[in-house]
């Protein structure tokens, strides 16, 4: 919305012509151009909150010949989208370690231990976008910075944009999907046991998919 401000002019600093007579004021357009702007309020993008209760961290790594999976069932986060200039766009989200869930109490006790995520004293996996850059239709990446276990790392995450829709309560739902590999001991994750005919129990690489499910918040009532 553009607002209008009165523009006052000190008649002793108007110009005169020759004949001493005063002339129309002159207002440059860049300073002109710099008050509407200051004037108006910048426009903000839409902004979501993840929805925990659709949103998970699922990850599968081999274990001795076969693959083990799991998930985080707590996620959170939040994305300010802007449509029209999408690398305007950000995306935070935090994954509660203490959340991991592979159907197995004991094994899920040692992933929260210090051999693995030491949930304890690291509860919170985050990403923090840096930069977004649309590769297509509904593809992007999506530069950040990662943390687990306390170690920082710069990373690019494909990001799939799943669609939009209404809920029966009137809500607008958008949804994502990412998909990627980590090398865990990247984050000091180096736990392993060797095997009698050679090799180790536990892989390096661990493929992650992060389904985020949010919902736009509600727009403040404007003060007329």
């Amino acid at each position: 919305m553009m607002v209008m401000l009165p523009f006052v002019i000190d008649p002793a600093s108007r110009p005169s012509d020759a004949s001493g007579r005063g002339t129309r004021p002159h207002v440059g357009l860049g300073l002109l151009a710099a008050l509407v702007l200051a004037a108006t309020p910048a426009l903000a993008g839409e902004s979501y909150a993840v929805d925990k209760t659709h949103s998970d961290a699922l990850f599968t790594i081999r274990h001795l010949m076969s693959k083990v999976t799991g998930k985080f069932t707590d996620v959170e986060g939040a994305i300010q989208i802007d449509r029209a200039r999408p690398e305007s766009s950000s995306v935070e989200f935090k994954i509660k370690t203490a959340s991991i869930d592979t159907a197995n109490k004991r094994r899920d006790d040692h992933l929260r231990s210090p051999d693995f995520f030491d949930a304890a004293s690291h509860p919170e996996i985050v990403f923090k976008s840096t930069k977004v850059k649309a590769t297509g239709k509904d593809a992007f990446e999506v530069a950040g910075t990662l943390t687990i276990r306390g170690v920082s790392k710069e990373v690019t995450l494909p990001v799939a944009f799943l669609g939009e829709a209404k809920d029966p309560w009137g809500n607008d739902r958008i949804g994502f999907e990412v998909q990627t590999t980590l090398n865990r001991k990247d984050y000091d994750i180096v736990w392993n046991q060797t095997l009698d005919a050679g090799g180790y129990v536990l892989g390096d690489e661990v493929k992650v998919t992060v389904n985020l499910e949010a919902i736009k918040k509600k727009e403040a009532a404007s003060v007329q």
